[in-house]
């Protein structure tokens, strides 16, 4: 068991990451009080971004293409996201609708950009980050061989933010003032709280590591853009819901749904895993993402004005 462990979880790791980022990206934005189901969109135009960027770069022999296209996904996915921030608070639309336009504009832009550019619709890079072990670390007995043995550079990237983002939201005065306006806008507003400008920071924060996340997938196992990012916007916005809304439940709920969907990709090179019919371990994380989803709906702790347009004079 321990060796099946130690085999699964580098893969694992690599899938939860993006995962993460995202969720993380969802949580500043509902916990402002807008819906954002545009996850997928938002990671399709960071890997589209990150692809073009990286692979111009890499072309021209610079070395550190790499990280600067992660910087350009995430400032072209803040941008991006500015879409839905103007539609949900200055239009009042339905916030889901403009989620959904999102997920259909950013899947059919970038790939008719993208077949201009190279004829095909796909963005290949030469090379992305190498897993790489921690001297000293990795043989610490038991962890040393599961987080400090093949990790990417991303990883620590991902696990900084998110210890930043805990602390952000819980121990400062933007936190306090961005999750008021998701609770109850007009008493933030009451205590002189810009409620507009509040949901725009959650919403381009949303689209900077939502788009961070598509482009750690192209970086760490995909290597090209394709249109695609097999809808791990979902699934990050499942772990969002699972994970109650808060910084350490998410980092909780893409781990147990990175492992999930971790075991059909590995399957096949695992002789244990390999007596298992493929089609069940496919759709193990989405029955597993349902029966969570069905569990904890009724104990949810949403955002309590998540969604609801923003009324000045609603008391």
């Amino acid at each position: 068991m321990w060796d099946i462990l130690v085999k699964i979880f580098p893969y694992a790791i690599a899938y939860t990451i993006p995962m993460l980022i995202t969720a993380l990206g969802a949580l500043y934005c509902e916990r402002s009080g807008i819906i954002n189901i545009g996850l997928d969109g938002f990671m399709i135009v960071g890997s589209f971004a990150g692809a073009l960027t990286i692979s111009k770069l890499q072309a021209a022999g610079v070395e550190s293409a790499l990280w600067i296209g992660l910087l350009v996904a995430a400032l072209v996915g803040a941008l991006f996201s500015i879409l839905h921030a103007f539609a949900s608070i200055n239009l009042n639309a339905d916030q889901v609708i403009s989620g959904t336009a999102i997920n259909m504009v950013a899947g059919a832009l970038t790939v008719f950009l993208a077949r201009n550019i190279t004829g095909s619709g796909n963005i290949r890079i030469t090379m992305g980050f190498v897993p790489q072990s921690i001297s000293i670390l990795k043989d610490i007995p038991v962890l040393g061989p599961l987080f400090f043995t093949r990790t990417y550079a991303t990883t620590w990237l991902v696990l900084v933010i998110l210890a930043v983002s805990t602390f952000l939201l819980y121990k400062t005065a933007f936190g306090m003032r961005l999750r008021a306006c998701g609770e109850n806008p007009q008493a933030a507003q009451a205590v002189g709280i810009n409620v507009t400008k509040m949901r725009y920071f959650g919403v381009i924060i949303s689209g900077a590591l939502s788009a961070l996340g598509g482009c750690i997938i192209l970086v760490t196992y995909s290597g090209e853009f394709n249109g695609s990012v097999a809808g791990l916007g979902f699934l990050a916005l499942a772990a969002l819901i699972f994970g109650q809304w808060k910084p350490l439940g998410i980092l909780g709920a893409t781990v147990f749904f990175g492992f999930a969907s971790t075991l059909a990709n590995v399957s096949q090179v695992i002789p244990q895993l390999q007596q298992i019919p493929l089609v069940l371990l496919k759709v193990f994380p989405y029955v597993i993402t349902l029966i969570a989803l069905i569990i904890f709906s009724k104990s949810t702790q949403a955002p309590k004005a998540a969604g609801e347009p923003f009324d000045a004079g609603k008391r």
